[in-house]
């Protein structure tokens, strides 16, 4: 008689205590990853199929799901990640707005981008046969979940409603930090699904504490696209994965950025205290543990002692922070002692890291270099994960030219000045388009507004494709491509191509936009 072995599991960690929460949960083995992705896969064709009604019946059902259980979500998250009950209240909100808004979009219907060329049969010296095009969904998205953000950019996160909002099935890797939260809004997207009469395979998703789990769902090949959150270093090895395949699929990674911010010299004489203020309060938000975390800020050599003198008082007033996790504790206090002792920057403000104990907690770091330190040192460009930023010196404002040309790809850039400030920066201005993807002006990059014209995306290494967001309503289009029909007949167009414009959207007729 032969057994089986039991499943392999694992807890959750409470980052306050150091404490396994009691709930286990089972590691997802190769099998399951297979049938969830089969499942998908052949949910596929009939969500593809459904009008953008339907899709938005789904989100609005996820939603109503997610905010009628908010207190056990909220809840469970708080002792998984240590985040402050009003911060997560706050995500919950933003992630059935997020929702809400796919969904609207979604029946609206005018993002499918149909055109439509007609048959011009007495055209010299070639006719033109009738042409018609529009996005169509691409099949099953893998979604992995984030540390930083357990519900707007997880399990129903921004990744999840894009893709559902653009017909896809999505089978999503649970981050192992919150599988408890994970579970609760899974249950919460699987009611709406069987709710909306929808297939089982619409939705799935599997737990790991490590990466075997995440790797077969990548590989696996009714996959179609992937799409990520997280650590350069966990980017880069999906981007990896995705091209190896026999058949290579794009991964949509949100990865590293030390979002810069350039202080003008009129900003720095008008309200240099406010400013650090400012900045202190953005770069320690969350513990820094914001992708838009300011790490890089560019301050005029003179002028600058009030600025200075505020940061360092305010900085070296904060307590200790806590952190998602252990493991981010751990690195980010190793990658500040490498910093302080690499000698490329001086330590300016923050207080000293503490024995560590059971939680995991940190403390804020300030550290200063000159731009010419800065521009021989590519390793000050890197991201330190935590409430950490690093100040740099610069003398007249044609040295921001060198120093915006050095950088790599990041999700912002911030401006602070005056108007007669900004005027003179526009150079500046025109080379940071090319180096990230919203710039701000007088402004702090923490805080993503989730609406139509975000972007939240940049060149390499922010992301793995710049021409693309992860927030906002153009985050369906990593999720769809371009089909062409030629010479259908009528009734067997898509309702978005028939002549008679049943959905009564925007389209391009030979070459003019409109609802005709």
């Amino acid at each position: 008689m032969s057994t089986s072995a039991a499943p392999a599991v694992f807890h959750a960690i409470n980052p306050v205590d150091g404490s396994s929460l009691p709930e286990t949960f089972e590691i997802s083995t190769a099998e399951d990853v297979h049938r969830l992705a089969s499942r998908a896969q052949v949910a596929h064709l009939t969500l593809a199929a459904t009008r953008g009604v339907d899709r938005a019946r789904l989100l609005r059902a996820i939603a109503d799901g997610l905010a009628s259980n908010g207190e056990a979500i909220v809840s469970r998250a708080h002792l998984e990640t240590g985040l402050p009950l009003a911060r997560l209240q706050g995500e919950l909100l933003r992630t059935t707005g997020q929702l809400r808004l796919f969904a609207e979009v979604a029946e609206e219907g005018s993002w499918v981008d149909a055109r439509i060329d007609e048959a011009l049969p007495d055209r010299k010296p070639l006719p033109r046969p009738d042409i018609r095009s529009m996005l169509r969904p691409v099949g099953p998205i893998a979604v992995f979940g984030a540390s930083n953000f357990p519900l707007a950019f997880s399990v129903a996160g921004g990744d999840t409603a894009s893709a559902l909002a653009a017909g896809n099935p999505v089978v999503v890797k649970a981050h192992p930090a919150h599988p408890g939260t994970s579970r609760l809004v899974a249950d919460a997207i699987h009611a709406a699904v069987a709710a909306c009469g929808l297939p089982e395979g619409t939705f799935g998703i599997v737990y790991d504490q490590g990466t075997t789990a995440g790797e077969a769902l990548v590989l696996h090949p009714a996959i179609r696209s992937v799409a990520f959150t997280g650590s350069t270093a966990g980017g880069q090895a999906l981007m990896r994965l995705a091209a190896s395949r026999p058949e290579p699929i794009p991964c949509f990674a949100e990865m590293g950025s030390t979002n810069p911010v350039f202080v003008l010299p009129g900003a720095l004489r008008e309200r240099g205290a406010a400013l650090a203020t400012g900045l202190q309060t953005s770069f320690t938000l969350g513990s820094g543990q914001f992708c838009t975390k300011p790490g890089l800020v560019f301050v005029p050599q003179d002028g600058s002692d009030a600025f200075l003198h505020q940061l360092q008082e305010g900085v070296n007033g904060l307590g200790s922070h806590g952190m998602l996790t252990p493991g981010i504790a751990e690195r980010y206090a190793a990658s500040v002692e490498a910093r302080r002792g690499s000698g490329a920057a001086k330590w300016l403000a923050g207080q000293p890291a503490g024995p560590s104990g059971p939680g995991a907690s940190a403390t804020a770091a300030v550290f200063a270099t000159s731009l010419p330190a800065f521009l021989g040192d590519p390793s000050l460009q890197e991201e330190i994960f935590g409430p950490s930023t690093l100040l740099i010196h610069y003398g007249a404002l044609d040295d921001l030219l060198a120093a915006a040309a050095s950088l790599h790809g990041h999700l912002t850039a911030t401006l602070h000045g005056t108007d007669d400030d900004l005027a003179a920066a526009g150079p500046l201005v025109h080379l940071l388009e090319t180096r990230v993807g919203r710039i701000l002006f007088n402004g702090f990059p923490t805080g993503v507004e989730v609406c139509h014209s975000m972007v939240h995306g940049g060149p390499f290494p922010a992301t793995s494709d710049s021409r693309f967001t992860s927030v906002g309503t153009r985050a369906m289009l990593r999720f769809a491509r371009p089909v062409c029909y030629q010479d259908f007949p009528e009734a067997s167009l898509p309702e978005a191509l028939q002549s008679g414009n049943p959905l009564g959207i925007l389209r391009m007729r030979n070459g003019v936009v409109g609802r005709a």
